[in-house]
């Protein structure tokens, strides 16, 4: 009876003791949990107010309130009398591990977000990137796809696709077209040039400002050389190139100015 009595206090001594701290712990976490998920729901209103991405925002609200439930978890343990510097150490441990491993995808993370957050290219935006030209069919956290001119998916790691360089054609309103047309020695430049500049007044989609400029350019070993630069909307890049270059063709030969094209004179003579 006296082993029974003993035992019996030692197990009232213990829950008197810690029954609090478990209480206590308990109504900590409950209120926690609480005050976590409307910290989540204010940080969802405030990404659709700053229209974040979707997807970044996505994965920051199941970070955010990963790491939040695990320092409130951490917080009880230790309030319940469970010495926790091993337990960090282990998550520490761990964690530092499972970084090495993953150093390459935690790179390609990184660069995820950075292109999320800062926008240097969206979706439907004709890119150049990492020796590829196409255009940008997804953005995801860890990938960026490309969708080439021959229809080719393309998939590059956001990881290099953040620190390299890369052209962005689609992101102005206008861009520059440029050509380089020729006519042979002995065709007359002043009326080169007039038919140059009439074919490009006559194109309404080519932009009155900034003027077109019209230059002979160059001494060629074979013909005479004008550079012609224009501007357009970016929509109408490829049209207005291919466009003039049919036009040109059809008009010099039609008003007499030769188009040369290589050639080789062969001279035999008899001994």
């Amino acid at each position: 009876m006296e082993d029974l009595e003993g035992v019996m206090n030692t197990v009232i001594d213990l829950v008197v003791t810690h029954g609090i701290a478990v209480i206590v712990s308990l109504v900590v976490l409950v209120v926690g949990l609480w005050i976590i998920k409307k910290a989540m729901k204010m940080l969802d209103k405030m990404f659709h107010r700053r229209k974040m991405d979707p997807s970044l925002a996505g994965f920051l609200h199941s970070l955010l309130g990963i790491a939040l439930k695990a320092m409130l978890f951490v917080s009880v343990i230790s309030m319940m009398g469970i010495q926790t510097t091993s337990f960090v150490a282990v998550l520490g441990a761990a964690g530092l591990a499972i970084g090495m491993a993953l150093s390459g995808t935690l790179q390609n993370f990184a660069g995820g977000v950075m292109i999320l957050i800062f926008k240097p290219f969206k979706v439907g935006d004709f890119v150049e990137a990492q020796g590829y030209t196409g255009v940008v069919n997804e953005i995801q956290i860890f990938v960026t796809i490309l969708n080439t001119p021959d229809n080719k998916r393309i998939i590059i790691p956001n990881g290099p696709l953040s620190n390299g360089s890369m052209t962005n054609y689609s992101h102005e309103e206008t861009r520059r077209v440029e050509w380089t047309f020729g006519i042979g020695y002995g065709d007359s430049a002043d009326k080169a040039i007039d038919i140059l500049t009439a074919l490009c007044k006559e194109d309404s989609r080519i932009l009155e400002n900034p003027n077109t400029f019209i230059a002979l350019h160059s001494l060629g070993d074979s013909s005479v050389n004008f550079v012609v630069r224009a501007w357009v909307k970016t929509a109408d890049y490829w049209s207005v190139y291919f466009d003039m270059n049919k036009k040109v063709y059809e008009v010099f030969n039609k008003e007499g100015l030769s188009i040369p094209f290589p050639q080789m004179d062969v001279h035999v003579h008899n001994s």
